[in-house]
């Protein structure tokens, strides 16, 4: 048991010492080792589905789709990009990337998704929409995801003029 705390004592001082030299390069244009990124991704994947439990989603019918496209258009885009363009490079420009929301989205529940834009993700850039938003407008954001994958070029930019033509677009209360 001795021999144990010893062991368990020396890997503390050791990453203390690893993480005041300051060697470890935190540069965005440094990929992680392959140990941090399972760390860092296995813990957002296991504390969204944590927090995620018991969070009913309501009905998200296809009447929620374009006022979720109208704040995805205003605050997701520039970030998660849209269908059939190349990423902004503000885009590129972030470590962690964000993901294309046009793939991938079958992993995560309507309820974890809205979990993450409510709440957001540290160290990740995502930022927590529920500060500012109500819960419909979140619902509606999820509503739209829900559609995204399917969505060809022609579709996206039909619903960007379907919300140019409508008068208010993205407004709300800002959490007031």
């Amino acid at each position: 048991m001795k021999n144990l705390l010893t062991l368990i004592i020396l890997i503390a001082i050791g990453f203390l010492i690893y993480i005041y030299t300051g060697v470890y390069n935190i540069a965005a244009t440094v990929p992680h080792s392959k140990l941090t990124l399972w760390i860092f991704n296995t813990t957002m994947e296991r504390s969204v589905k944590y927090h995620a439990k018991g969070i009913e989603a309501p009905r998200l019918d296809e009447s929620l789709v374009q006022t979720g496209f109208n704040h995805y258009s205003e605050m997701c885009e520039g970030c998660h990009g849209k269908p059939g363009l190349s990423p902004s490079e503000m885009k590129t420009g972030f470590y962690p990337e964000p993901p294309d929301l046009t793939k991938g989205l079958e992993k995560w529940s309507p309820s974890e998704l809205f979990w993450i834009i409510k709440n957001g993700i540290k160290m990740s850039a995502m930022p927590a929409f529920g500060p500012t938003h109500s819960e419909e407008e979140l619902w509606a954001i999820v509503a739209f995801l829900g559609r995204l994958p399917d969505l060809s070029p022609e579709e996206y930019q039909a619903m960007e003029k379907t919300a140019q033509e409508k008068p208010g677009g993205h407004e709300h209360g800002h959490g007031q």
